[in-house]
């Protein structure tokens, strides 16, 4: 029995492969990416992030839940079809061919699927071109629970999001001022074991498989989901704007998986899962957005000191663990309130600076360093006056 799960699972490794998802994945982050930096290099004039930077720091995470994920669903003998997994893939690449990460949520990509699959056989019944019972063998309960475990890591995912890792922008205001946003996004592939029929495992236990289908025999499948979003804040620090979505799609998967759970016994409640975790991550987008937008821009341009909107990564200001959303006061002892006074203030020290910064509880602190030769010339610090395309057209 043990030779029959190895090779299983060797085999389940290799199929992996055969998902089109798993190259799409790397073509998506390459074509965001340097949709991104397209974007930096107008907004202001350089790439402050490379181009992988939505896929960083994102492993471990999507290892360690995979891993736990395919232990429950293994572990319980969860069979889906191959169908299944065929007819998520290709909602997955759909929903994602616009490069929009904020429908890459188990809501969508997930919820969707199991509305074409309750469909299905409606649909397949009007044609004569494939078997019309080709999904009739549809676990809508393990689909429902799916949802609710994908919201969780969701959760985790955007609750590590770190103060200076969410990629700024720049957006013209109302009255004609450029002002900062930020975009909380993040991309993950996660890779988990599914059992589906027909394959070298029999049984374990007479109980084994408990969600299962017709057939004797099993295989695995190593499937890679495609986890994403991306929320734009321009009223408050990203990083705790992050914390408060996550909280709020934690709660989410709570009731999903409540209602998955149910499904088990009362079928039908698999089908309200799904509706709850589609509505729920609506209303949660919806409600950020209007709550960000009752707030004042937070990155607007200070009558005293330069708000910090971005910090460059393995710049000095990096090292020096200067904040996104600080605001800077001092350059020297001097008074600042634009970059130029700030890059004049620092070209005024020498081989030295010392900055006066204002941090998030209103109290002054110190930061001072050398400043070397090859050191970015502003530090790696970027303001809403770094507007690339307005300083161009003013030097014309």
């Amino acid at each position: 029995m043990a030779e029959s799960w190895f090779i299983e699972i060797a085999k389940g490794i290799g199929r992996l492969f055969l998902n089109p998802v798993f190259y799409w994945t790397f073509v998506l982050i390459l074509l965001a990416g340097y949709k991104r930096i397209h974007r930096e290099r107008i907004n202001f004039g350089f790439k402050l992030f490379d181009v992988f930077s939505e896929w960083k720091n994102t492993w471990f995470l999507s290892i360690f839940s995979g891993l736990l994920i395919s232990i429950v669903l293994v572990g319980s003998g969860m069979i889906f079809s191959y169908e299944t997994i065929i007819l998520l893939s290709i909602v997955t690449i759909g929903l994602s061919i616009t490069l929009r990460f904020s429908m890459l949520s188990a809501s969508y990509t997930i919820g969707i699927t199991y509305m074409i699959l309750l469909l299905m056989p409606f649909i397949l019944e009007q044609q004569n071109i494939v078997e019309d019972d080709m999904f009739s063998n549809t676990n809508f309960v393990g689909l429902s629970l799916l949802v609710a475990i994908f919201l969780s890591v969701e959760a985790f995912l955007m609750k590590r999001i770190t103060r200076n890792t969410t990629f700024p922008d720049l957006e013209l205001g109302r009255r004609g001022v450029w002002t900062g946003m930020h975009h909380i996004k993040k991309l993950s592939i996660i890779p988990f074991f599914v059992v589906i029929p027909s394959g070298l495992i029999t049984p374990i236990v007479p109980f084994w498989p408990y969600f299962g289908m017709n057939g004797e025999t099993y295989s695995l499948l190593l499937v890679p989901f495609l986890l994403g979003f991306d929320h734009i804040v321009r009223g408050s620090i990203p990083e705790k704007a992050a914390v408060h979505i996550a909280r709020s799609i934690h709660i989410l998967s709570l009731f999903v998986l409540m209602l998955a759970v149910g499904s088990i016994y009362v079928g039908w409640l698999s089908l309200v899962a799904v509706v709850v975790a589609i509505l729920g991550r609506e209303y949660i987008n919806y409600k950020h957005r209007i709550s960000d937008k009752e707030k004042p821009n937070y990155f607007n341009k200070n009558e005293r000191g330069l708000k910090v909107l971005a910090i460059i990564p393995g710049t000095p200001a990096d090292r020096l663990g200067i904040l996104v959303g600080e605001t800077i006061v001092k350059v020297n002892r001097q008074n600042i309130n634009n970059m130029d006074e700030f890059y004049y203030g620092l070209q005024d020290s020498g081989a030295f600076f010392k900055l006066e910064i204002i941090g998030d509880n209103g109290e002054i602190r110190y930061v001072q360093s050398a400043l070397y030769e090859e050191d970015h010339h502003e530090l790696g610090i970027i303001s809403t006056s770094n507007r690339y395309q307005n300083n161009q057209t003013e030097a014309n």
